[in-house]
Order: C-alpha cells, then structure tokens, then sequence
C-alpha cells in the first residue's frame, strides 16, 4: 500500500481528518446487513477501491445473519466507541438503527447510508437502488412472459426492509395498474434470510396453487429457495421466477433455463460511491445527498455483454485480496 502522504497527494485529499487506526489513515467502518451472500461481498471490493482510492482504513463488518439489528446495533455502537472517523452503513430497519446513527452523529462521526433507508435526516449521504422501479421493472417482465395473465407468487425478505418493500410495492402495484389478468396469490410470504425457509414458502405456494405460473423473489435468498422448490417439483422453465439479485449460481440456473431473469443491482458502485462521498465529506468536500447507484433486467441474451459484467462480475478475488489479510 501506498505511504500516506503520496496516496493522499494523488487523490486529492491532504486534509483528510486525522484517523484513530494503526495504519495512519483515516477509519471508516462499513457495515452492511450481512456478509453471505455475494452482493455485500461485491460492496465491500467496491468500499476497499474507494479507500485505496482516497487513502482510508477500512473496517469491515457485519452481523451474520440479515435480520439481526441487535447485532448490527452493537457493531455501530463499537465503532462510535472507538471514535473512527466515519461509518458506512446499510441499516438492517428503517427505525432499528435510528438511534445510534443520531447518536454517531451527536458524537460527531458522519454517517453515510446505503441499500435501504433510515428514518433519520442526520446522515451524509443515501446512495441506493431504485428499488420502486426495481419491482416494476420485474413486474413489467412477468407480465410481458405471462401475456398479462395467471397466477404469482411474491416470495418476499422481510417486513421492515425499507429496500426489499419498496421492490415488492413496486411490483404488486404495477402488477395490479398494468396487468389486470394476473393475481397474485397467499400475499408476500417473507423467508426471513432463509434459503430453507424461501423454499417452503414457495413449495406451500405451489401446493395451493397447482395451476401457479410464476414467482418474484425479491432478494438473493429468496430466489434461491424458490428456484430449489420449482426444481425440485420439475417445474424448471414452466413455472417462471423472475428474480431480484444475481449470483453465479442464479446466474447459472438462469442459462440453464430455470430463472427467466433477473433485476440487478450494482453493489460494487454501491460500497464504492458511499465510501468516496464519506472520503469527501472527511476533506471538507461537498457530498451528493442521494445517488442512485441503477438497477437493470439481467437476461440470457444480455448476461455476456461488458455492460452487464462489469456489473454482475466484479472481480472480487482482486478487491479483497487487496484488504491486509486478504488472500
């Protein structure tokens, strides 16, 4: 890694706030929602760019599980202990973490949001998905596949996700204003960041409904149990899942036929851009209240293109391996 004062000389940023951490940099802690899955893993090569970029430390955690807030509250809370100088943060509730964002702030650590919202003004910056017209998108689709009619499921993350809500509003009303033919059936059932529980959810569906022809799952957990339950039924192709997140395996299952297609988000630009604003807002720089980092409709014909691997494809095994102790 570059010295200190020749990384800060080429971003531009010689008076970054003075840093608490070992290496001599300013601290940012970035913590997302969790750490399985592969979109907060293309979050954090994005945050690890921005601060080689800009000359930050870097701490990167995250409770396990998606669901956990009193995990990522004590994780927040650590880090305004220890005093860094910024926290990068995709709040598990909109209300949950409230508190101790405001009180990172009253402490005077800014605190930059990404993924999904929070009920607080007290923040630098929001950079996020459109995830309304995440959901219209996929609706739009299943409606063009379905040609406007038939039976959906919604298999749904959780109640009180603001990011994974507003992709369900999104495609239940447009699904209801543009699509009259199709019904969309038992409600949203919520997996709970449960792949075994996204599965059950989505095999009691089928099992209502023998007559089921399609399913939106709206986040990455919850298009793979859907798609294991569609497998496992022998449903691949026929009963059509249009999804929300990509991996490479649902990647793979949308070649191989099963997965219609998938809305995709750009996590890399996600950690990087809300780590970059905090790197400008430590300078004294002017910061981007919101920013949209894009949603787009993945399918089989566009998955190979460079616009959609550099989206879909970043290259983890540099990013991280870049982190101290990355391998």
């Amino acid at each position: 890694m570059i010295a200190r004062r020749e990384f800060l000389a080429a971003a531009g940023l010689s008076g970054l706030a003075a840093c608490s951490g070992g290496s001599g940099l300013p601290v940012v802690g970035v913590v997302p929602k969790g750490t399985n899955h592969v979109f907060w893993q293309s979050v954090h090569a994005g945050a690890i760019k921005a601060g080689e970029e800009f000359g930050l430390e870097i701490l990167w955690n995250a409770p396990q599980l998606e669901i956990d807030s009193a995990r990522q509250i004590a994780i927040v809370e650590n880090l305004v202990t220890r005093r860094v100088d910024g926290i990068v943060l995709a709040p598990v509730g909109e209300d949950a973490l409230v508190t101790v964002v405001e009180r990172a702030a009253a402490s005077g650590i800014p605190v930059a949001i990404f993924d999904s919202a929070i009920n607080t003004d007290q923040i630098i910056t929001f950079v996020v998905t459109d995830n309304y017209q995440g959901g219209v998108m996929a609706a739009e689709r299943m409606g063009e596949i379905l040609d406007g009619k038939g039976k959906v499921g919604v298999i749904g993350f959780m109640p009180g996700s603001a990011s994974t809500m507003k992709r369900e509003a999104g495609f239940v009303e447009t699904v209801a204003e543009k699509f009259p033919g199709i019904e969309i059936v038992g409600g949203v059932r919520f997996n709970m960041a449960d792949r075994a529980k996204a599965l059950a959810e989505a095999e009691n569906l089928l099992t209502a409904h023998p007559d089921l022809a399609g399913f939106f799952a709206d986040n990455e957990s919850s298009v793979d149990g859907t798609v294991q339950a569609v497998k496992q039924r022998g449903l691949g192709g026929k009963v059509k899942i249009v999804g929300f997140d990509a991996s490479d395996t649902l990647v793979a299952d949308m070649r191989a036929g099963v997965i219609d297609s998938i809305v995709v988000q750009d996590p890399f630009k996600m950690g990087y851009e809300s780590t970059r604003q905090m790197a400008l807002h430590l300078d004294g720089g002017e910061t981007v209240r919101h920013i949209d980092s894009g949603a787009y409709l993945l399918l089989p014909e566009n998955v190979d293109t460079p616009e959609m691997k550099a989206v879909v494809f970043p290259d983890l095994e540099y990013w991280l391996g870049r982190e101290p102790g990355g391998h």
